[in-house]
């Protein structure tokens, strides 16, 4: 776990993001989705919405997801042994890349057929606390027809912008800098789950 954790860190350091495959075992990561599935079928979920305080709504031209929000008071012990391989991010970011990084914030996010978030930072003026977003995709099985990639774009000093498509594989951590890297979901063929958070430099 040291050396991946060094990687993160080193990744995070030099180019702002980094994707690492394979981040859980196979047994905790059907755990994880089988716990989820299981809180959908309860009715837990909501449309997620954008904005905050006052301005939130839920704009379904915008994002079309579906949330259930942690609490950080009341984790299952699936959800606490997530976070707890969280904190050891957290701790190596601080160490290494200075970020001041003091708490982690997440949701269960489900993109049922068909839904997509448009383009965004996660970082803005109405939540300027988040510093890294973090994404472990919990999916079964995942192929370039499934479409519902994220899209992470990288402005060039040109005035262009290149961007790299990075498949929701279960298991897969996807790590980034919230206000660098402008990112999208695109419209999914099947049904996406994955664990949102973001590492924020406030309790």
């Amino acid at each position: 776990m040291e050396e991946l954790l060094d990687h993160i860190s080193s990744e995070i350091y030099q180019k702002s993001y980094v994707i690492v495959d394979n981040f859980v075992e196979e047994d905790f990561r059907k755990a994880l989705l089988g716990e989820q599935i299981q809180l959908v079928n309860q009715g837990k979920f909501r449309h997620a919405a954008v904005g905050k305080g006052g301005q939130k709504q839920v704009r379904t031209e915008i994002r079309s997801d579906e949330v259930l929000w942690m609490d950080a008071e009341e984790l299952s012990p699936l959800q606490a042994a997530y976070w707890a391989k969280i904190e050891e991010i957290r701790q190596v970011l601080n160490q290494r890349c200075l970020l001041g990084l003091r708490s982690f914030e997440g949701h269960f996010a489900r993109y049922p057929i068909g839904s997509f978030y448009k383009k965004h930072l996660d970082q803005f003026n109405a939540v300027p606390h988040r510093v890294v977003t973090v994404i472990l995709y919990l999916n079964d099985s995942w192929t370039p027809e499934d479409e519902g990639a994220l899209r992470m774009y990288f402005p060039q000093e040109d005035r262009t912008e290149l961007f790299e498509d990075v498949l929701p594989l279960g298991g897969r951590l996807v790590v980034f800098l919230s206000g660098e890297i402008p990112h999208e979901v695109l419209p999914t063929k099947k049904e996406r789950i994955s664990i949102t958070g973001w590492l924020k430099n406030i309790d």
